[in-house]
């Protein structure tokens, strides 16, 4: 990959000393990986979307024709 912005964090890396470079390394690993997450949070709650809808639609008709009742946190 030598896109143009891994040569621009290369040639960052390069101008600093070696415990500074590791450190900064680190911390891009770890924010790619936070990126991950988030691509594959995003990817799965998109897709969940549609059953979601079509729960809270199930959920409100049954408390509508009595079936259900809103949970009352004060009677757990």
């Amino acid at each position: 990959m030598a896109s143009e912005a891994a040569v621009t964090i290369a040639k960052m890396l390069e101008n600093l000393p070696d415990q500074f470079a590791e450190q900064v390394v680190e911390h891009v690993r770890e924010y790619i990986a936070d990126l991950k997450d988030e691509v594959l949070w995003n990817s799965t709650f998109s897709q969940s979307q549609d059953k979601l809808a079509t729960a809270a639609k199930k959920v409100r008709k049954e408390i509508q024709e009595g079936k259900s009742a809103p949970l009352d946190v004060e009677t757990l």
